[in-house]
């Protein structure tokens, strides 16, 4: 079934991303009644039928839900991880939240400015929250990347930590001179 909603076309079968879940599958279209109105509703399962979602078509460009990014977009997200981290000033408390409203647009190339950002070398040096926030940045690049070039998830994994890699690092002198 294809449904349209505001120029944007989805269709059962068809791989998905929706910003706090990452990407799932379009598996049918339902009408339910709700509060006494009749919804049109998006049924989206993610990893494997564990998790589902309904989505209310009139709703579902609002909610960032979007197609997978073309492999342009892919290879542009790929490049930013490789780029040197912006340095961030301040508490981290609003740096979190800087990354966290990054993450929520559920788009590629910002998944992977926050990765480039917090990717500071083993992760075990990192704040507990810092962990969780690139983890999850993580889990949802690997997912798209995954889905848009075909490869599997450790493939992509591979991929993307190799980019990260070869990002340059900041020196212990930097880190000194922002720590004072």
């Amino acid at each position: 079934m294809t449904t349209k909603n505001n120029a944007l076309t989805f269709q059962t079968g068809e791989a998905v991303v929706y910003p706090s879940h990452g990407v799932g599958l379009i598996t049918g279209v339902e009408e339910q009644e709700i509060a006494g109105f009749k919804l049109k509703l998006l049924v989206i399962t993610f990893d494997s039928g564990k998790l589902t979602v309904r989505i209310p078509l009139a709703k579902a460009k609002s909610s960032g839900l979007r197609k997978l990014s073309e492999p342009a977009v892919v290879k542009e997200a790929i490049e930013i991880l490789s780029g040197k981290a912006r340095a961030k000033r301040g508490m981290w408390n609003r740096r979190a939240a800087d990354f966290q409203e990054r993450m929520g647009t559920g788009q590629l190339t910002a998944i992977a400015e926050v990765l480039r950002d917090l990717n500071r070398g083993p992760q075990e040096e990192a704040s507990y929250s810092e962990r969780q926030i690139f983890e999850s940045a993580l889990d949802l690049m690997i997912k798209e990347v995954a889905a848009v070039n075909q490869i599997t998830d450790p493939e992509a994994r591979k991929l993307i930590e190799q980019s990260l890699a070869s990002a340059p690092r900041p020196s212990k002198s930097a880190d000194n001179e922002a720590a004072a």
